[in-house]
């Protein structure tokens, strides 16, 4: 185990330090809160950043088929991810060569051609021009000139990753990007599962404040309550890579926060309400007492079991998986806006994206189930809605408090007296986004205190 102070401590990114949340640094670690509020570093942001790193963009099954595209978007920043006829996924710059209208909107499907609106230039799905109307009045268009401007586009799992800058430009490969995460989260088995919505929520917030939210357990005492019963939301270990980082939080154990320790009452009746679909039960109304534990047993064992043959009735076989791994969840931080929560069972991602202004973002909430490997069926298009942050939220309880408590979180953020936010070691996640802000940024000296 490496203390956590030492290792962020200087110029190189740590790699696969093993930090445990309760090592006290020296000093608190300080970030100046105008990065949150600013339009220049906003700016900065647009300029150094998004232009130059990897980001998700949508599913594998948003674009299954020949002919499938979707619009990514980011700010005033769009790029569509198309499936050719030949099978090959591409990226191109949402923009027609002629004026400067944009090719799409949304996402689609059984396309042969991206063709403009607005004066009807058209490109096959390859990026080449296809057709211009009234072609001669234009003179020469030599076809090298005016295919499509592409962008880089890859895969890991389910997840498709754009790289916004030219396609041709020296940048690192996704796996490289990607660093240790693959090989740390091999074992769920990304590949099985399948994309069942997506659900975007325009906030007004920062995309920093929105995916902060999801970077650090500390919170869980304040907006997650019901969550206390259930999880140990302090002695989780967390992992700190160059770019990215790693929580691990095991359920059905209550919190040490808590003075007196829940009898299987209280805790069954909070893992039901947190997460009770993960064992069939929709509704906390119809969960009924806690089950009857064996002698020798615990409850824990006993939950594992029923997520086991919940999971067995959808055609599962999770026998390979030990309760510790069942009850335990991995929760990745991908540099920059990134979070995904792995069960053997659930895989979910959150993104924040930015909006127009540094008190706008847009959290999106990508929702996965897993399907049987040897019965898997054909990828099909999820459901995209967009919804209002104080709508009735499909997105379960915990997630629901998250949006409720953005906003409010940015508002704060501008008050005058306040210049700085104070993170400790549980945050470390969050630190780490910071420090590599700094370097994508050309941030130097650092502005960052405690480390």
């Amino acid at each position: 185990m490496t203390d956590l102070h030492d290792a962020l401590h200087t110029d190189q990114a740590p790699v696969g330090a093993t930090i445990r949340t309760g090592i006290g640094a020296a000093d608190p670690v300080t970030v100046p809160a105008d990065r949150y509020t600013s339009r220049d570093f906003a700016a900065r942001e647009h300029e150094r950043l998004w232009p130059r790193v990897w980001q998700l963009a949508c599913t594998a099954d948003h674009v299954a088929e020949p002919g499938s595209v979707f619009d990514y978007r980011l700010a005033d920043r769009s790029v569509l991810v198309v499936r050719g006829d030949d099978g090959v996924l591409r990226g191109f710059e949402n923009v027609c060569l002629h004026r400067g209208s944009e090719l799409c909107a949304g996402s689609a499907s059984g396309l042969d051609e991206l063709r403009c609106p607005y004066h009807r230039w058209s490109w096959d799905l390859t990026g080449r021009l296809r057709e211009v109307p009234s072609r001669k009045g234009f003179g020469v268009l030599p076809p090298a000139d005016y295919a499509l401007r592409s962008v880089a586009v890859d895969t890991w799992g389910p997840l498709v990753f754009v790289h916004p800058g030219p396609a041709d430009a020296a940048h690192p490969s996704l796996a490289e990007f990607l660093g240790e995460v693959p090989g740390d989260v091999a074992w769920a088995g990304l590949d099985d599962f399948r994309c069942r919505y997506l659900v975007s929520i325009p906030l007004a917030a920062n995309w920093k404040t929105i995916i902060d939210g999801f970077s650090e357990t500390y919170h869980v005492q304040g907006i997650h309550r019901e969550m206390l019963g259930s999880v140990d939301d302090v002695d989780g270990p967390q992992t700190i890579w160059a770019h990215h980082g790693k929580l691990e939080q095991r359920y059905g154990l209550p919190s040490p926060r808590l003075r007196n320790r829940p009898d299987d009452e209280v805790i069954w009746q909070s893992f039901v309400e947190v997460m009770g679909e993960r064992i069939g039960i929709a509704d906390k109304a119809t969960a009924g007492p806690a089950p009857e534990v064996p002698e020798g047993s615990s409850l824990r064992h006993v939950l594992a079991a029923r997520l086991r043959a919940h999971n067995e009735a959808k055609g599962l076989d999770f026998a390979a998986y030990g309760d510790d791994r069942l009850l335990t969840m991995s929760q990745y931080n991908l540099f920059p806006n990134i979070t995904m929560v792995v069960f053997p069972d659930l895989l979910s991602v959150v993104r924040s994206r930015p909006g127009a202004t540094p008190d706008e973002g847009v959290m999106d909430v990508f929702v996965f189930d897993r399907v049987p490997t040897d019965a898997a069926p054909p990828r099909t298009p999820p459901l995209d809605v967009t919804l209002p942050p104080d709508g009735d939220l499909p997105i379960g309880l915990v997630l629901s408090q998250d949006v409720a408590n953005a906003e409010r979180a940015q508002r704060g953020l501008h008050q005058p007296g306040f210049t700085r936010v104070t993170l400790s070691n549980e945050e470390c996640r969050i630190w780490n986004l910071h420090r590599n802000l700094e370097r994508w940024l050309d941030i130097s000296p650092t502005e960052i205190t405690g480390l």
